[in-house]
């Protein structure tokens, strides 16, 4: 191990950065070419306005959209795959995500928990972790910033930012047409694109994406089997079976759309408005569910289940019963996940003599539709789910920003956003069936879930900053939010079998007022020409709210109205930095440190005492370490750019008391209670490191691109990621730990002239690692005498390989 760290240590110092040339005009023509020396001016928009990356105090990475084509990065998992740090577990039910970054991240059982991990799309918060299926194509830069950020970003923004910025019109008529294949899912997919101004000061850009698989990515080994369910109405047992789905997964077809247009009026009115929408279906919600380590190597319910780093899913279709009775399943039985999005967008900026006024206002609504397996794994009588969820939000930001030419300047800005969640599920489970339930629908349903929560934000914030010196700038600011949420969660239904455990027809109400200042501090000091330092305070601020897919036991479990609230997550700390462009703009070195407290951090389990999901606020955590970027162009080889990272992070539980992992005993830790419940066994883990919180990441990549005499085009370019050991349980589970990997991604195409066409082949994850980014315990396991729960994992996609035809049309 020593020595394989030390050869990653020695690749990522000798070369360059995560970053590749990205340049200032965000709506060029994607046939431009530049095959030359030295680096590109890198802009980003990490202080909601436009500058360059080293002249920006902060620490952030930018994605240029020629490495966004190169990749395909077209999804948070993409990435994540790309991105030191960063890590997304896509899971089947709760918020539907786990994304981490500096080992700080959000919990996925819960519906009601907001991402740590902020995602903003065309200056819009998206908070939900369903942002995953979002149609993120099309586009022209993607930003990553480290740490906390609520002073620009507002609430939830504890662990970071991902902000994605989409490819607006261009100044000239432009049509792109690809069609690609990737062999492993045997998914084709064609994109298109058309881009034209329609007058002197309107322009106009449609895009639209289809992908279609014949087949999946994790092998459905399941097998055919019975499932009896017993009437507690009339003791009689009605047999059927759950029939095998041998799909590979997930089956996906997705359509994305995008409309933007954009109007200058005037010289000093600006404005652009963007609709959105994104529908996808798969053929199982938790397809990615592998069992990566169980008692024995084999699954605690089913014996024939091999356990291990491989891509199986073993779960069956519902029996008939079930399919033509729960709410919303389909009548053939099939697993699925169908979700579909809608979004509007209106940017309008007008320009006053020195300051600007900027509006930002946008309306989304998504609705997610499911049908699972809710034992993830095949064996007789097992538990299946049906379930939607809706969410829309309205926002509107205001900003007054200045430009002055003295010594200072400022932003003023207020946002306001209502939104608006309704969660339904059904369960059947163990089994169980009352023939005469009040409704049809409900005969084969043993429990019944329906919630919502209605929240609605002020947030009002301010930047002032001064030039204390021609070199030296000092910046304060702070962000006021005043959130209110009004929720309410019952079971309308509860099968008599289940002997009351659960409240039916009672109602938890939540009514929640949260308010938090938020202030950061900046100092700058431009050393030279060449060379940036920084210093910065920042704190941030994690909405606390309502856990609408929880479960509300009965009194004498030990449940109250409490299990469903939590209260907000913080953060405080420093970072400095040194940004340097150097060697003529040949070479460019940032380095940054850091270190944040975390206090009252956010967590969601399944509480045993009260056979409930609880959200509670526990324990607190620190992060800090440092990062190293380097980017080299040389003037000598032209087309030619090298990047690498170093990073180390350190993100250890300063006080938690957590829950003990299934099978621990007093002997392995589990020796005392969780505080805030009813006596849920519980461990100390503080020291311990939180979720997806690797030590180091080294990554390593080049770039060339060159020009044939015939004038075509052609290039390459690769990227190494190296992931240092890591624990995807946020409870320490020793059997949940993986060990370190790397990575590697590659790209070439060949283009003609003026890049009228290109063929292109993309390999990701060429080292075909089996990628956990998130754990969940096996439902039912472990089983008696077992050791411990089957270790289920939210698992990357294998190695993929793809070929993609671009032709542009003049």
């Amino acid at each position: 191990m020593k020595n394989k760290l030390s050869l990653h240590i020695a690749m990522a110092t000798c070369t360059t950065m995560t970053i590749t040339p990205f340049t200032h005009t965000f709506a060029q023509s994607d046939n431009q070419s530049s095959v030359r020396g030295g680096l590109e001016e890198v802009v980003v928009t990490a202080r909601k306005r436009e500058e360059t990356m080293q002249d920006a105090p902060v620490t952030v990475t930018a994605i240029s959209q020629d490495r966004i084509q190169k990749f395909d990065v077209s999804s948070l998992e993409k990435i994540a795959a790309i991105s030191p740090q960063f890590f997304v577990g896509r899971s089947s039910n709760g918020s539907g995500a786990q994304m981490t970054l500096r080992g700080i991240g959000s919990s996925s059982t819960s519906i009601g928990i907001e991402q740590s991990v902020a995602v903003i799309l065309d200056g819009v918060y998206y908070g939900q972790g369903r942002v995953l299926n979002e149609g993120m194509f099309d586009l022209a830069q993607i930003e990553l910033l480290k740490g906390p950020q609520s002073l620009f970003f507002g609430k939830n923004a504890t662990a970071g930012v991902i902000s994605l910025t989409t490819a607006k019109p261009t100044d000239e008529f432009e049509a792109t047409i690809k069609a690609a294949y990737e062999t492993q899912a045997e998914q084709s997919r064609i994109e298109g694109v058309i881009s034209s101004p329609i007058s002197d000061n309107v322009g106009v850009r449609l895009a639209v994406r289809y992908s279609d698989m014949d087949g999946g990515y994790f092998d459905n080994k399941s097998t055919s089997q019975p499932y009896n369910a017993f009437d507690v109405a009339t003791g009689n047992i009605v047999s059927d079976t759950a029939p095998a789905d041998n799909r590979d997964a997930p089956g996906e077809e997705e359509t994305l759309a995008r409309l933007t247009v954009t109007a200058e009026p005037t010289d000093d009115l600006s404005m652009t408005f963007v609709a959105a929408m994104s529908e996808s279906e798969v053929t199982n919600s938790s397809w990615n569910y592998t069992h990566f380590n169980c008692p024995g190597g084999v699954g605690g319910l089913n014996p024939s289940l091999r356990c291990g780093d491989n891509f199986v899913i073993t779960q069956n279709r519902m029996p008939s019963i079930l399919a033509n009775s729960l709410p919303k399943a389909r009548s053939n039985g099939d697993l699925f996940n169908e979700y579909e999005s809608t979004s509007f967008t209106a940017n309008i900026e007008y320009a006053l003599d020195n300051m600007t006024i900027t509006s930002v206002s946008n309306y989304q609504e998504n609705t997610n539709t499911f049908g699972l397996s809710g034992d993830f794994q095949s064996f007789p009588t097992a538990t299946f789910a049906t379930e939607e969820s809706t969410w829309n939000a309205l926002s509107e930001e205001l900003r007054l920003s200045s430009d002055f030419d003295g010594k200072f300047n400022f932003l003023l800005g207020i946002l306001y956003q209502k939104t608006e969640r309704e969660f339904d599920q059904w369960v059947a489970t163990a089994g169980l069936m009352n023939s005469q339930a009040p409704d049809p629908s409900l005969v084969h349903v043993a429990n019944q879930k329906s919630s919502y929560t209605d929240g609605e934000t002020i947030s009002p914030f301010f930047q002032l900053m001064f030039d204390v010196s021609e070199t030296v700038e000092l910046s304060l600011g702070a962000r006021y939010s005043d959130e209110t949420k009004e929720s309410e969660f019952v079971h309308p239904y509860n099968n008599p079998g289940l002997g009351g455990i659960w409240r039916t027809n009672e109602v938890a109400v939540g009514d929640q007022e949260f308010t938090e200042w938020s202030p950061e501090a900046t100092l700058s000091w431009q050393i030279n020409d060449d060379v940036l330092g920084y210093v910065a305070y920042k704190t941030a601020y994690k909405s606390g709210g309502f856990s609408n897919s929880g479960i509300y036991s009965a009194d004498f479990m030990g449940g109250s109205e409490s299990d469903f609230t939590f209260d907000p997550e913080t953060a405080e700390g420093f970072e400095a930095g040194l940004k340097s462009t150097l060697m003529d703009n040949q070479l460019r070195l940032n380095f940054t440190v850091y270190a944040y407290e975390y206090e009252d951090l956010q967590v969601d389990f399944f509480n045993s005492p009260t056979f409930a999901f609880i959200t509670l606020n526990a324990g607190s955590a620190t992060t800090q370490g440092f990062e190293f970027d380097t980017e080299f162009a040389p003037y000598a080889v032209p087309g030619l750019s090298l990047r690498s990272t170093v990073a180390f992070n350190k993100a250890r539980y300063d006080n938690f008391i957590a829950p003990c992992w299934a099978g621990q005993t007093a002997e392995l830790g589990c020796n005392t209670t969780v505080p805030g419940t009813n006596g849920t066994p519980g461990q100390d883990i503080s020291d311990e490191p939180t979720a997806m919180a690797p030590d180091w990441t080294f990554s390593l990549g080049i770039n060339y691109d060159n020009t044939l005499e015939n004038g075509w085009e052609y290039g390459i370019s690769a990227d190494a990621l190296y992931t240092d050991e890591t624990n995807p349980s946020a409870f320490a589970n020793p059997y949940a730990q993986r060990d370190a990997y790397t990575t590697l991604n590659a790209s070439m195409y060949l283009a003609g002239v003026d890049r009228q066409w290109q063929l292109q082949l993309l390999g990701k994850n060429l080292t075909d690692e089996h990628i956990v980014s998130g754990v969940v315990d096996g439902p039912s396991t472990p089983v008696a005498g077992g050791e411990y729960a089957d270790q289920l994992g939210f698992t990357s996609l294998p190695r993929t390989v793809a070929v993609q035809l671009t032709y542009r049309f003049d």
